[in-house]
């Protein structure tokens, strides 16, 4: 049992590996020895789990590489999925990964194919031979389903969202977790502005908690993501429309008026805050959300702008510039 207990140590060493820039040296021989691994180490997990004391102590041991007894189980499709998302990994070795993904032996005791992280596997495999699906709507479904089954199963939920994201490039990650709250928004339903999730156990509440627990993904997120995708998302999750309004707060108080151009400018040019056009974009995309995300945007505006002197002359502050923007764009737009 010891003998078997050093081979379960060394599963987060292989995680780790596949995500690593280390693959680089694979070839086809070494990713089927780091597939069979993962196959064994799932044989394992069916082994033990109805045996309560051994479960116990191979957890422990899989406990010290931050892993739980779970990821024996699911050892194959989390491998398959670093290395999919893997560039350094070797055309060859790629092709053999594509391959035992896309037509997997049957084996005795393997999950059925509709397993949800093996059907990720072989969609993202199929994924690199085929014309991409829509962007995050595949994955997201998936995320979702996963998440449920996690709850239900074994309360890891939180966990396992993390560990699905961080396997992805970040920009990904951000376009999956924005298309999984649409997803539950249509599934199950909401009045504007009517989604309250406090980051508890709820699947919307564990999305929008990875999002907003840390500022820097927070922000690098409202980077990337269009405004028009992120004023959709405040409209239904009033947590981040909070959190977005302060961002966008945040950026709107670093320009500074440069009178030789005529316009705002970056107060710090090569960082990443928004420019001047597209704080406006954003702010007029709350604004031609639903009445309440408008009323709160516009509402802000103008809080905004009689804090910092409420003046009428453009020029003085971003935010009666801004203001008198978006309220003109707004006209526009009921004259069209």
């Amino acid at each position: 049992m010891e003998a078997v207990l050093g081979q379960v140590e060394q599963l987060p060493a292989l995680l780790a590996v596949s995500r690593s820039a280390l693959v680089r040296d694979w070839d086809p021989l070494t990713l089927d020895r780091a597939l069979d691994w993962a196959r064994y180490f799932q044989h394992l997990h069916h082994r033990f789990r109805s045996r309560p004391r051994l479960r116990e102590a191979v957890g422990r041991r899989l406990r010290r590489g931050q892993l739980g007894f779970a990821h024996l189980g699911r050892c194959p499709q989390l491998l398959a999925l670093a290395l999919l998302e893997n560039r350094a990994l070797p055309p060859a070795a790629c092709r053999r990964l594509l391959h035992r993904l896309l037509q997997p032996p049957v084996r005795p005791g393997e999950p059925p194919p509709g397993e949800p992280l093996s059907l990720l596997a072989r969609r993202k495999a199929a994924a690199r031979l085929l014309p991409p699906p829509p962007r995050g709507q595949a994955e997201a479904q998936l995320l979702l389903r996963r998440l449920r089954e996690e709850e239900e199963e074994e309360g890891e939920a939180a966990g396992l969202l993390a560990r699905a994201l961080e396997q992805l490039p970040q920009p990904r990650a951000f376009e999956v977790a924005a298309a999984a709250l649409l997803l539950l928004v249509k599934q199950e339903g909401s009045s504007p502005g009517g989604i309250e999730a406090t980051g508890g156990g709820d699947v919307a509440g564990l999305l929008l908690s990875w999002m907003l627990e840390n500022t820097e993904r927070f922000s690098a997120l409202c980077l990337h993501l269009p405004g028009s995708l992120l004023a959709s998302l405040a409209g239904h999750y009033s947590q981040l429309s909070r959190s977005y309004l302060d961002l966008l707060t945040s950026w709107g108080s670093q320009l500074l008026y440069d009178p030789l151009q005529g316009g705002w400018v970056k107060g710090r040019p090569g960082k990443a805050e928004l420019s001047w056009e597209e704080l406006r974009e954003r702010f007029s995309c709350l604004c031609q959300g639903s009445a309440l995300l408008k009323g709160q945007t516009q509402a802000a505006l103008k809080l905004l702008k009689a804090r910092d002197g409420d003046f009428e002359v453009r020029g003085l502050s971003v935010w009666t510039d801004l203001l008198v923007e978006v309220e003109e764009h707004l006209k526009k737009g009921a004259e069209r």
